[in-house]
């Protein structure tokens, strides 16, 4: 291709004298400077950002509308949150020290280690080991079996009830299905032996998601792994308001992130706008709508934040291959941004000096020829003007 470019049909006679070109070189290389020229007395020294298509041979990449700026506060569009039974809340069940148990059970057995040694029914080897006087046995009666019966329950109860409360887990206690209260003492506890002990974690726990499946606001398919900070902080509601509540905060946030990541696309390739990967707005939406899902359950939610947003393996490659393809028209973009403000730099020191008289047509080509010189120069020019 030569440096000369071709005289543009109905801007000068077909007898005028061919104009020398200012700048020549023997080869250059295609460059979209079409773009920058049209044939009116208006000399546009700017790229557009009019939507244009690709053009055979012209090197231009594509560029489309700009999308409108979400706000963080509208990612996500708010709902009401599920139903709370305002009669199921936490509450202290009723609970004692565990030496009261274990106190009330060794009197127990003394008693009816007593009332066995007054009837003479202790063998004669454990009244001598005690040091105690042996008496003849002479059976048992109705009265004496009552007692008996009554201090092994007592006995039965008392240590039957001793239990050990650990740091981070706590006890919800039913009877019959109705909610008694629930315990979090630490140590030697004593609660009711007839009630039904369930245990639940309280600590602070933390959930890593396998890869999940997902769509952003174009439809191109995601695999995404969620980080999850939570706890319990009700433990009538998470043992009792729903069925696992382990299992129901794995399936929302399964659904909560299926929601906001269709409210934005994954990358922006030719334009600037919100994207998916700005973790910081995912995570803060994720966590708000997490929060208000999960507290009817009484699940407290710290943080759910997207570990990893990428591709899905049948689409990576064709993705991979458009990123690359808009940095590259990014960087363009940017050269070309570059070369033009080198020539009319140089174009308008070189007539406000009066170095150079020019005319309409000479303006234009010189124009033409500084643009591919500075061009294919890499814009050394641009820097050094």
């Amino acid at each position: 291709m030569n440096t000369t470019t071709p005289e543009p049909d109905g801007t000068v006679p077909s007898d005028s004298p061919r104009h020398t070109p200012v700048i020549a070189q023997e080869v250059t290389t295609e460059i979209p400077v079409h773009l920058l020229f049209r044939e009116d007395d208006s000399l546009p020294l700017a790229p557009r950002s009019a939507v244009v298509g690709w053009r055979h041979g012209t090197g231009e990449q594509p560029k489309v509308g700009r999308r409108t700026a979400v706000p963080r506060s509208a990612v996500v569009p708010p709902r009401p949150a599920p139903p709370v039974d305002p009669d199921l809340v936490e509450r202290a069940a009723p609970a004692l020290p565990g030496w009261t148990g274990v106190v009330a059970g060794l009197c127990a057995l003394a008693g009816i280690g007593a009332l066995l040694w007054g009837v003479g029914a202790l063998p004669g080897r454990v009244t001598r080991l005690l040091g105690l006087p042996s008496y003849p046995f002479n059976g048992i009666g109705i009265g004496l079996w009552c007692l008996l019966t009554l201090g092994v329950v007592l006995a039965l109860f008392a240590f039957g009830g001793l239990g050990c409360g650990r740091v981070g887990h706590a006890w919800v206690l039913t009877i019959f299905g109705d909610y008694q209260g629930s315990v979090r003492r630490t140590g030697l506890v004593w609660v009711n032996p007839l009630l039904l002990r369930r245990g639940v974690d309280v600590r602070l726990r933390h959930w890593r998601s396998e890869p999940m499946p997902a769509v952003d606001a174009d439809g191109t398919a995601l695999r995404v792994v969620v980080l999850v900070v939570w706890r319990v902080k009700d433990t009538a509601r998470a043992a009792l308001g729903v069925e696992d509540h382990e299992n129901y905060l794995s399936e929302q946030v399964e659904a909560a992130m299926a929601r906001v990541l269709s409210q934005l696309p994954a990358d922006a390739f030719h334009e600037d706008a919100p994207t998916l990967r700005d973790a910081e707005a995912v995570g803060d939406a994720l966590t708000r709508l997490l929060s208000a899902e999960c507290a009817p359950v009484g699940i407290e939610l710290f943080s759910a934040q997207p570990t990893g947003i990428e591709y899905a393996p049948e689409v990576a490659v064709a993705m991979q291959r458009r990123r690359i393809a808009a940095i590259d028209a990014k960087h363009r973009d940017s050269e070309l941004t570059s070369v033009v403000k080198a020539v009319d730099d140089v174009v308008n020191r070189l007539t406000e000096r009066g170095l150079v008289a020019l005319d309409d047509h000479e303006r234009k080509a010189l124009v033409k020829d500084l643009t591919v010189a500075f061009y294919k120069g890499g814009s050394g020019p641009a820097e050094g003007a």
